[in-house]
């Protein structure tokens, strides 16, 4: 099969910011990450600083997979840094990862937070939660069934239901109540938003504060980020605004997602890349992750930090994140079946 106009547009480009493979000096990582640089920077720069090993981020929007795949055997990718469990299994099964069976990772992350092939690993974890009006709403307990429950019509909204943060909740839907019953919940949300999905989950805080929904869907590390957000302070108002609700905490438990690393499949600085992912599962990089990105460590015994603990205790659904993949794609498709991005409908 021949290489595509637009594979070689993306090699033309890695070869003009990266000049060559062997311009990658030895004490060096290469780093293709879908988080953003500004989250990143702490854990790297400790990460430098504690072995001496300089990091260079290729920040992507999109197309991650298919740059690695358009790069080919010359990639200078060493790591792939992403959130969302699609994401990492979109990596695994285009080809672009190695299995890795390394005992300090193994030992501090949790064998439900990563493949059982070890080609990819989960470094924290994030709550998809209910941002509550704390003046318009009395509940300080919800389910995520109840969020089709008629009461509720015009005081929800969300972001875009194609979103990937709102198709794992869904497919986590689809896991515990089967495609049917997910069909029903979905339509009865969609018959409850306010408006039409769009904005971010930050933006439903500030729709909150607004007045526009007394309702939202949100993860929980946007609330520590607008709480801390010095230089919008504007932030802080819609983070007041709100309260957090954990969903199904008397039962089942709030959905989780993840954020995860994976080792590239022609990593040229293996070594290297294998000493920053120990590091990222280890100690030191789980409090950064806790302090500075308000997500939930997956190390056994790491803490929250105090800004996370003020949201309330959470009791994590601990389905299988292999089952929340294997049902994303019946969950895009539900979403457009009952078009849940049409809005609400008179």
């Amino acid at each position: 099969m021949s290489v595509s106009r637009a594979a070689m547009g993306i090699l033309s480009l890695t070869a003009g910011l990266f000049a060559s493979t062997a311009a990658w000096a030895d004490g060096e990582v290469n780093i293709y990450s879908y988080r953003q640089p500004d989250l990143i920077k702490p854990l790297l720069d400790a990460f430098t600083k504690e072995t001496g090993i300089t990091t260079n981020v290729l920040f992507l929007d999109k197309g991650l997979v298919e740059r690695i795949q358009a790069e080919g055997a010359n990639s200078p990718a060493d790591v792939i840094l992403t959130v969302d469990i699609s994401r990492l299994t979109e990596a695994k099964d285009a080809g672009v990862t190695q299995p890795v069976v390394n005992e300090t990772i193994n030992k501090d992350i949790p064998a439900h937070f990563r493949d059982p092939e070890g080609n990819w690993f989960g470094l924290t974890t994030r709550g998809r939660v209910v941002y509550a009006s704390k003046d318009r709403v009395t509940e300080n307990d919800i389910t995520y069934e109840e969020l089709a429950d008629p009461k509720w019509k015009g005081k929800i909204c969300t972001r875009d239901g194609q979103h990937s943060y709102n198709i794992g909740l869904f497919a986590s839907m689809i896991a515990h109540k089967g495609e049917a019953e997910t069909e029903k919940w979905l339509t009865g949300l969609k018959n409850n938003l306010a408006k039409k999905p769009d904005g971010g989950d930050r933006d439903q805080a500030k729709a909150i504060l607004a007045g526009e929904c007394d309702l939202a869907l949100g993860n929980t590390y946007y609330v520590g980020l607008m709480m801390t957000n010095e230089k919008e302070p504007e932030q802080k108002e819609w983070a007041a605004a709100i309260k957090v609700l954990f969903p199904n905490a008397k039962d089942r438990g709030t959905h989780v997602n993840i954020s995860g690393m994976a080792l590239a499949k022609n990593s040229p600085n293996k070594d290297n890349a294998l000493k920053l992912m120990e590091f990222l599962s280890e100690g030191e990089a789980q409090k950064i992750y806790a302090e500075q990105v308000f997500e939930y460590p997956v190390l056994p015994g790491a803490e929250p930090s105090d800004v996370v603990k003020s949201f309330g205790t959470i009791k994590p659904d601990e389905l299988p994140l292999a089952d929340i993949a294997a049902n994303r794609k019946k969950a895009s498709e539900l979403v457009d079946k009952v078009g849940y991005n049409d809005g609400p409908q008179d």
